[in-house]
């Protein structure tokens, strides 16, 4: 079932007024549990039951890994479940792709073999709900959190619809209390989770589906299009998966709020970044920061050597590329922002003088001519690396790189993509709208919390872009992007 579709806003209200109907906690989590499992099952109900498989796997690891008495038995444990975990993922998502893999390797050494490949189709979400358990078990094993009792406290924890399919991936130590007690209803939240959602609704119906357009009329003819053509598809992309995904992430958290429930922030405005480092903890802050701690940390992070901390990060993208997808361009995609981290960190002689804030691009309304430098350098190397993921191979990706440089310094380039941008006014300038209602609302989350408006303005805004998104949802409509992950 998609945020973005009429059958959801439906669904939605039927499950709002049965929650709030009866004020105990046993009532509410068995409400959010029935409707996750009949959100999930919507897509295809037969992956109900390897959800439901791994949940209580991690239920009863978990729970064992606590009582174990010794540090043998707990490792065994974790490795239960690391295998477990893991070896699901890897049959669904890339058994087919190491075959094919190693079949290549061995003809390029002269050897013919036959593999074998399974017809499987990837249950939706299984990356996301599949490192939020993983967590659990693992912030058990390091003693920083104490299992969970109460089973259906915990399939709750798991299941929870708004962030199910497509993240946040959220915490144990974050969620899981907020399922412990019953939850009382405040107006105040309700109108945040509506205000989050209509600003991810109106990124996604009016600008992501509408970039959508664009990128797939231009990648679809890749070897036939100029290198104007490519670059603006490129520069649509970036933004195409921005507003798809933070769009859902906003959808989801203020769909949370409605029931009293508050996920993580999973997007701080990323092409505001003036770094590399600043644009990994403000993009898919939920993911980057699970790598952080559960693979990057224990292979030793920083305080290492710096041959050791270089192979460190270089590990940690490359597999960060490989979650996203089982496909070489999606490694080489992480290996391409492990090596500008790399160097951006040996030899970027401004990134240590540029500390993390909270307010990206700083506290003034218009940032300076060095913030504006390094914000712009930082979004063309993010926007080189999303050909690699755009793309379906390597072969494609190396053609719009030799197009697009060999035309970039011709005088036709910029005539051609001014003229391309002539023809896609519309949407560019709705796209412009939006960066700059997010650069001058970059203090807050949600661009839409004006308290200090007067309120007719208020309303009007939000009128217009309800009216935007029902306009725009019945022209064009696409899955989510990150359902695929």
């Amino acid at each position: 079932m998609s945020f973005a579709s009429l059958v959801f806003f439906i669904f939605l209200p039927v499950v709002f007024a049965l929650h709030w109907v009866w004020p105990r906690r046993q009532w509410q989590n068995s409400v959010l549990l029935a409707a996750s499992y009949f959100f999930y099952g919507w897509w295809d109900y037969r992956y109900c039951s390897l959800m439901l498989f791994s949940s209580l796997m991690d239920y009863v690891i978990g729970r064992k890994i606590a009582d174990a008495r010794t540090p043998r038995q707990r490792r065994l444990l974790l490795t239960v479940t690391l295998v477990s975990n893991l070896g699901l993922l890897g049959l669904f998502k890339y058994f087919n792709f190491f075959a094919d893999s190693f079949a290549l390797l061995l003809a390029a050494a002269g050897f013919e073999v036959n593999t074998t490949t399974l017809n499987l189709v990837l249950p939706i979400g299984i990356s996301f709900y599949t490192f939020q358990t993983l967590s659990y078990t693992l912030d058990i094993y390091r003693g920083e959190f104490a299992p969970r009792k109460d089973l259906l406290e915990y399939l709750t924890f798991v299941s929870f619809f708004p962030q199910l399919v497509a993240g946040p991936i959220e915490r144990a130590m974050h969620l899981l209390p907020q399922f412990s007690a019953a939850r009382i209803f405040s107006a105040e939240a309700a109108i945040t989770g509506c205000r989050l959602m209509l600003w991810g609704l109106a990124k996604k119906m009016m600008l992501a589906d509408n970039l959508g357009g664009i990128v797939e009329g231009i990648f679809i003819r890749a070897d036939s299009a100029s290198g104007a053509e490519l670059a603006l598809a490129t520069f649509c992309f970036a933004f195409q998966i921005y507003c798809d995904f933070s769009g859902y992430s906003d959808i989801a958290a203020g769909t949370a709020s409605l029931f009293g429930i508050q996920l993580v922030r999973n997007f701080a405005f990323p092409y505001f970044s003036q770094n590399l480092t600043e644009f990994w903890r403000r993009w898919h802050i939920s993911l980057s920061t699970w790598f952080r701690d559960y693979v990057f940390i224990p292979l030793g992070g920083s305080r290492c050597s710096a041959r050791r901390n270089s192979a460190n990060i270089l590990a940690t993208m490359l597999l960060s590329g490989l979650w996203h997808g089982a496909a070489w361009h999606y490694v080489a995609w992480g290996a391409m922002h492990g090596a500008c981290l790399l160097g951006e960190k040996l030899f970027g002689r401004d990134h240590a003088q540029i500390p993390f804030a909270a307010t990206p691009g700083g506290e003034s309304l218009l940032p300076g001519l060095d913030a504006c430098w390094r914000m712009a350098r930082t979004f063309l190397i993010v926007c080189a690396a999303w050909v690699l993921f755009r793309v379906d191979n390597l072969n494609e990706a190396f053609q719009i790189y030799w197009r697009v440089g060999n035309e970039v310094f011709g005088a036709s380039f910029y005539v051609n993509l001014w003229k391309l941008a002539g023809e896609n006014r519309a949407v560019l300038v709705t796209l412009a709208a939006l960066v700059i209602a997010e650069w001058c609302g970059r203090r807050r989350w949600n661009p839409l919390a004006w308290e200090k408006l007067p309120r007719a303005v208020r309303w009007l805004v939000y009128t217009a872009l309800g009216w935007g998104v029902l306009y725009f949802g019945t022209q064009r409509s696409a899955d989510f992007i990150y359902f695929q992950f």
